[in-house]
C-alpha cells in the first residue's frame, strides 16, 4: 500500500509538472494588447466598494470637526480605497480616481445628490502599477500616469460601466523613465492636458537628494521635472527641470501657466526648507532643486556648488514638511467671488517633525498680473490636537456645479465641500 501510494504521489507530481512546463510555453496574453484591438478579455464582474457601513458612519462624525469659512459646508461624497488624485469626465458624468497601489475606481453620483450612488474598479482586467495621476482631455480622452507608463482611454465616461474598456498605450513602460530608475521612492505621478493640447506629466526623482553624478542625466530625461509629449507619446520634451517631486499639477485657465508644486527637502529641520506652490511661466525654466532644498534654502549636499542661472523662486513659500500635494483653478460660480480663479491645493500631512502640520485645503489667490497674493488655510480638522492624523488630504478637483471634492487616502474617502452662504 505505501508503495502504491508513493507511486501515485510521484506520477501526481510528473503530471503537474508537465501541465507546468506546458503552461510556461504558451504565450501570455496582454490584456492592455486585446483591449487595444477590442477584444474582450473574458472578464464580466466589476468589483464594487459598498458605500454604507461603520466606516462610512464614522467618517461622518469626524467631518463635524473640519473648519471652513462660513458658509461652506462638507459630506462623505464617497467611499474610495486609498484614493489619491482624481479627474473628473468632461461631460460631468463620472469621477475616476487613481491609487498608489493597483487599482484605479470610477465614481458616479447618477441622482446628482451631492454623493456617489456607485463606486467601482475601472478596468479591472489591466495589471495596473501605481496608477496615481488621472486626467482628462476636454474631447474626453481619460490618460492616466502610472509608475512607468501612461495609457489612454478613449471615451472613458462611456465605456467604464463595462469591464472591457478601450485602452492604449501613450508612452509603455520603460518609455516614461529607463527601467533602472525605477524605485519605491517618489514614484505617485501626475498629469494635466495642457491648453498647447499636449500631456505635461511630473516625474518625482527618486532621492531625498541626487548624488552629483546623476544630475545631468536626470535634467536629460526629466527624472525631477515636468515634461510634455502629445497625446500619442511622440515629441518628448522637458518642460521644466529642478523639481524634487511635484504630486500636484494644474493649468491656469486664464493664461495659461503651468503651476505645481514641489516637496522640499527631508532631514534639515522643524522649520526648514519650505514646501512651494511654483508658476512656470515658459518652457526651460529651472526651480533650483538640489542646489536648493525648498525656497532659497541652500542644501547641505550642494551648498558649495554654484546654481544655474536665473533659478526661478517660489510663488508661495508653504510650512515645511506639510507635504503640498494637488491642486486645481476654481472656475466655478458657486463659491463667492474671493475664490473664483484662485488655486485650492491639499496638504497630505508631515511625517519628518517633531510637531506635525498639514492634512488641511489651503487656498491661494492671484494677483491681476497672475502672480499669488495671499495664501490661507481654507478647511482644516484632519490633524486632531494630539497629532493625530484621521485624513490625510491629497488631491482637490471640481465638480460641475462648482462645488470642490477632496481625496485622502487615509480614510480612503472623497469629500464635497460647497457654499450655501450669501
Amino acid at each position: 500500500m505505501k508503495r502504491l501510494m508513493l507511486a501515485a504521489a510521484s506520477a501526481a507530481a510528473m503530471v503537474a509538472a508537465s501541465v507546468t512546463a506546458a503552461l510556461a510555453q504558451q504565450p501570455t496574453v496582454d490584456n492592455l494588447e486585446r483591449l487595444g484591438e477590442f477584444k474582450t478579455t473574458g472578464m464580466t464582474e466589476i468589483p464594487m466598494v459598498p458605500q454604507t457601513g461603520p466606516k462610512a458612519d464614522a467618517i461622518k462624525r469626524n467631518l463635524s470637526k473640519i473648519k471652513m469659512p462660513n458658509g461652506f459646508k462638507i459630506s462623505l461624497y464617497a467611499l474610495v480605497p486609498d484614493a489619491r488624485h482624481m479627474a473628473v469626465g468632461p461631460q460631468g458624468i463620472v469621477t475616476f480616481v487613481g491609487t498608489r497601489k493597483t487599482k484605479v475606481y470610477a465614481v458616479t453620483d447618477r441622482g446628482k445628490a451631492g454623493f456617489a450612488e456607485e463606486v467601482k474598479e475601472f478596468a479591472p482586467s489591466i495589471s495596473f502599477s501605481i496608477p496615481n495621476g488621472p486626467c482628462f482631455s476636454k474631447d474626453g480622452f481619460l490618460f492616466i500616469a502610472e509608475q512607468n507608463r501612461v495609457l489612454t482611454f478613449p471615451a472613458a465616461e462611456f465605456f467604464y460601466e463595462s469591464p472591457d474598456v478601450a485602452a492604449f498605450n501613450v508612452l509603455k513602460k520603460g518609455d516614461l523613465i529607463p527601467k533602472e530608475h525605477e524605485s519605491y521612492n517618489h514614484t505617485a505621478r501626475v498629469c494635466r492636458v495642457g491648453p498647447d493640447n499636449k500631456l505635461y506629466i511630473a516625474l518625482g526623482q527618486p532621492f531625498n537628494v541626487q548624488a552629483k553624478d546623476k544630475v545631468e542625466e536626470f535634467d536629460k530625461l526629466g527624472i525631477g521635472g515636468i515634461i510634455r509629449v502629445d497625446r500619442e507619446g511622440k515629441g518628448r520634451e522637458v518642460y521644466a527641470r529642478g523639481i524634487r517631486n511635484s504630486v500636484g499639477i494644474d493649468f491656469n485657465p486664464k493664461n495659461g501657466q503651468l503651476w505645481f508644486t514641489d516637496n522640499q527637502v527631508d532631514g534639515m529641520g522643524d522649520t526648514i526648507p519650505p514646501g512651494e506652490l511654483n508658476r512656470a511661466t515658459q518652457a526651460g525654466q529651472h526651480f533650483g532643486f538640489p542646489w536648493y532644498g525648498g525656497g532659497k534654502i541652500r542644501t547641505v549636499e550642494y551648498k558649495e556648488d554654484t546654481p544655474p542661472a536665473n533659478v526661478v523662486f517660489p510663488e508661495v513659500e508653504m510650512d515645511a514638511h506639510a507635504a503640498d500635494l494637488g491642486l486645481s483653478f476654481y472656475s466655478g460660480r458657486m463659491f463667492p467671488a474671493k475664490y473664483q480663479g484662485g488655486i485650492f491645493s491639499a496638504q497630505h500631512g508631515s511625517w519628518n517633525r517633531t510637531d506635525p502640520v498639514g492634512a488641511r485645503v489651503m487656498f491661494t489667490s492671484l494677483k491681476p498680473d497672475g502672480s499669488a497674493d495671499k495664501t490661507e488655510v481654507f478647511a482644516s480638522g484632519w490633524l486632531t490636537e494630539n497629532g493625530e492624523y484621521w485624513g490625510r488630504p491629497v488631491d482637490v478637483a471640481q465638480l460641475k456645479d462648482g462645488s470642490i471634492l477632496v481625496s485622502d487616502d487615509l480614510a480612503g474617502a472623497l469629500y464635497r465641500i460647497w457654499y450655501e452662504g450669501r
